[in-house]
């Protein structure tokens, strides 16, 4: 009787998981595992808010498995001590597990492979979490991609929506040895900042599920219209549950074209901008993997150095909690503390008022957001932070400076989601709402702030940066 371990990293869920439908087909018995070790995973360990997430998460794995009579071994410690301490308790001949594409976690899975490998156990690792992985995708010189237009043309020929593996039909699991239990990993805030998190959020296979039928039911039809209001639930908002591995992009094509089969043809939803903007994260992930150190150094070094003043904590801070003075930006800031997620066209806002008017190095953002979003994701988050500043791979231009004003007036013209997160100027005209500084008395009765740059004074200034880096 052979046993394996299913050794689960972010691939936190059951159905369309290849490494545990192999484990299983192939063993008489399974022993599904989780191993916390953060120190090994690099730039990639989680933050507050993602810590807040995982534990959730594996709690709804636990319980899934212990539906089906099995239990997740939790273990704190290195890996690959964990893993040969179980594969001599247990006797298994194999261990399972689904790639991961991050430089820390790229040469720790190739350093436990060869070292299990050596003291003969077999190993076997799978794509569970990307329509194509980082190096399947290239141009015809075999180089990769540094733009997206062409990478997505390229990809998108390879992609069909194809049927996820079901949940593998499995009940001999293997018994679990002196497992710990979840709050052994401390992965819950000592003090109590999380409400806003749970009120928002079901982490889990069956909470991405249940966010895939609302979008699906309600957003779907009308994606490439409302995508951009941020007062809307015009997206999906399965970033997290993607991040995790709750999800597959696998899973989520393969639904939509299901669901859109069923609808009469002259009403179904236009999939293409939403499976692009999924294009967008295999993007991600095909940067990073050719090119690791973009977590800590700009993509394009031309413009190292040359555009950023150096940290002001203070204007940092206010920042940090949304008080600058300028609603769109405050709103996002609040929105991402409340949440742990921000619509992604105030993200671009944000980040662009940030590093081009504020003139805040980009790495100084991408830190406070990987600690404060629930989808925090080293692929994404470098991506967007290097586009929006215009040091990275297609990159907005270093001149194109967001308006958060114009911004706001164009996709909150209403000032609804202003509202929502600024109560101080709920009871303002929608005008008002957007540039509250021009009714001094309003700023004095509700207690919002004067904006703390001048928008035009500072957007020169950073195009007068911006043509000192060019030389």
């Amino acid at each position: 009787m052979t046993t394996a371990l299913m050794l689960f990293r972010r691939d936190l869920r059951l159905a369309d998981n290849p490494a545990l439908s192999s484990a299983c087909a192939s063993h008489a018995r399974v022993l599904p595992v989780y191993i916390h070790a953060p120190d090994e995973e690099g730039e990639s360990a989680p933050g507050a808010a993602s810590r807040w997430w995982l534990h959730h998460s594996l709690d709804a794995l636990a319980k899934n498995l212990r539906e089906r009579g099995a239990g997740l071994h939790l273990a704190h410690g290195p890996t690959l001590d964990t893993l040969r301490g179980l594969i001599s308790r247990t006797g298994a001949e194999a261990v399972y597990w689904n790639r991961q594409y991050e430089p820390a976690s790229i040469a720790r899975d190739t350093r436990l492979k060869a070292a299990l490998q050596a003291q003969g156990v077999a190993v076997h690792t799978h794509n569970a979490a990307l329509w194509s992985e980082p190096w399947t995708v290239a141009t015809q010189q075999g180089d990769p991609y540094r733009v997206f237009t062409p990478y997505w043309r390229t990809l998108r020929a390879q992609v069909t929506a194809q049927a996820p593996l079901p949940e593998p039909a499995f009940s001999d699991w293997a018994e679990q040895v002196d497992a710990l239990p979840l709050a052994a990993f401390d992965l819950l805030p000592s003090q109590p900042w999380d409400g806003g998190l749970a009120a928002t959020w079901r982490p889990g296979e069956a909470g991405a599920h249940e966010l895939l039928d609302l979008f699906a039911d309600d957003a779907l039809a009308d994606y490439a219209r409302l995508r951009d209001l941020p007062a809307r639930h015009g997206t999906s908002r399965l970033s997290p549950h993607l991040h995790f591995g709750e999800i597959s992009p696998v899973q989520i094509h393969y639904e939509l074209e299901r669901r859109n089969a069923r609808v009469d043809a002259r009403r179904r939803a236009d999939l293409e901008p939403y499976l692009r903007e999924l294009g967008w994260r295999e993007f991600a992930h095909h940067l990073l993997f050719h090119f690791p150190h973009t977590p800590r150094q700009n993509f394009n070094p031309r413009f190292d150095d040359r555009l950023w003043e150096p940290p002001d904590e203070p204007v940092l801070e206010r920042w940090r909690r949304g008080r600058t003075g300028i609603p769109l930006v405050d709103a996002g800031m609040r929105e991402l503390w409340h949440t742990g997620w921000m619509h992604n066209r105030v993200r671009m806002i944000v980040a662009s008022l940030l590093t081009k008017n504020l003139r805040q190095h980009w790495r100084r953002g991408a830190e406070w957001f990987w600690d404060t979003l629930v989808d925090a994701d080293l692929a994404n988050n470098t991506m967007g932070w290097q586009w929006v500043a215009g040091c990275g791979a297609d990159a907005a231009p270093y001149f194109r400076v967001f308006n958060p004003v114009t911004q706001a007036q164009r996709f909150d013209p209403e000032g609804e989601y202003l509202a929502r997160w600024l109560p101080e100027l709920a009871g303002a005209p929608p005008a008002l709402r957007h540039e509250p500084w021009k009714d001094p008395a309003l700023l004095r009765r509700s207690g919002y702030p004067a904006p703390m740059v001048d928008l035009g004074q500072s957007r020169k200034h950073a195009l007068d940066a911006y043509q000192r880096a060019r030389g």
